[in-house]
């Protein structure tokens, strides 16, 4: 009896660190010491000395129930942009710039091919969020998960001035409430999109005039990373005076995280685009409204509150970033609270 044959493969391990190295190196930043393969990352920070009083940030998450599609599809070049977005989306959504990312993955079997394609696409979301990959895990676990089955989660650091922190604390009354476009469903609510639809390779290879593709390819698109974004407003010297990332629980748990007290979130169904796949969502799951909202981004991934003198070049910036935006509604007096019209 040896590891290999309880189930554990150390030279797949091995082989799938190879084969990562090349996607792992194209993060790289220059505070990054050492390479891959160390008992730990290592960053330097000396470069943050210029902040007057720097403060560390951190984020951490998965990309839920979505893992499910990629196994169904067999494709695993995007679920980890899924990861890398989750964590420093919330990083920025604080002020914060990403510095670095550790990824961990979980899987029943190591196919080494099959890691390092993953990899892949955690590389490419810390490149689109420029921060750096130090490292990561690949865990193998025969006997406690499916052969073919995997997840994944990550682990962000960043660091924001503290004057600069987001926290809501200036929001008032009259303020504008930018949207920003998401790219589809994101990561979250998966659970009840895999109620309404039959997660079957047949199924997901539908294609629907209305999405113009597959229902798997609509579902299956990476969430949206919006640290250039709102670094591009922070340069046009902006303050972001709140700013909720729309997650889990929709506008309805994640809008009223930005808002103080006696402050108030309206915000205007019909002033931004609702991608077509969540009316499909909607319509054969038999879903009402509310709960569309409350599961949900709706289109929107990021919504920012800024003093209305502010609102044309911010929008802007984050449209120079690659980004689509929206004025979606304003700050009134009132119970802390957010309301659809």
């Amino acid at each position: 009896m040896d590891y290999k044959k309880a189930g554990v493969d150390i030279e797949a391990g091995y082989k799938s660190v190879e084969l990562m190295k090349k996607h792992v190196k194209q993060t790289m930043r220059p505070e990054v010491l050492g390479g891959l393969g160390g008992f730990a990352g290592a960053f330097d920070l000396s470069g943050i000395k210029n902040m007057e009083e720097p403060v560390l940030l951190s984020g951490t998450d998965g990309c839920g129930t979505k893992v499910k599609l990629a196994f169904v599809m067999d494709k695993h070049d995007t679920i980890g942009i899924d990861a890398v977005a989750m964590c420093v989306n919330d990083i920025a959504c604080s002020g914060g710039e990403p510095l670095f990312f550790l990824d961990y993955i979980a899987c029943g079997k190591n196919y080494p091919e099959k890691i390092a394609t993953i990899v892949s696409g955690v590389a490419q979301g810390c490149i689109q969020s420029e921060c750096a990959l130090v490292g990561g895990e690949t865990a193998e676990h025969p006997g406690l998960m499916p052969q073919d089955e995997y997840d994944l989660a990550g682990f962000a650091v960043g660091v924001v001035d503290k004057k600069d922190i987001i926290d809501g604390s200036k929001i008032k009354e009259g303020d504008v409430l930018v949207g920003i476009a998401s790219s589809g469903v994101h990561s979250n609510g998966f659970s009840l999109v895999r109620s309404v639809f039959d997660m079957s390779e047949e199924s997901l290879n539908t294609y629907y005039d209305e999405l113009q593709t597959t229902l798997g390819n609509a579902l299956i698109e990476p969430t949206r990373i919006y640290v250039k974004a709102l670094k591009n407003v922070k340069k046009e010297g902006i303050t972001i005076k709140g700013c909720s990332h729309i997650t889990g629980g929709g506008f309805y748990e994640n809008v009223p995280r930005m808002l103080p007290e006696n402050a108030k979130a309206i915000i205007k169904k019909g002033s931004y685009p609702v991608p077509p796949i969540f009316d499909l969502i909607q319509k054969n799951g038999d879903i009402e409204e509310k709960m569309m909202y409350n599961t949900f981004n709706m289109g929107l991934g990021m919504v920012i509150a800024l003093d209305s003198k502010d609102v044309e070049t911010a929008m802007k910036a984050i449209e120079q970033a690659g980004d689509k935006c929206y004025v979606v509604g304003e700050i009134v007096k009132g119970d802390k609270g957010v309301e659809l019209c």
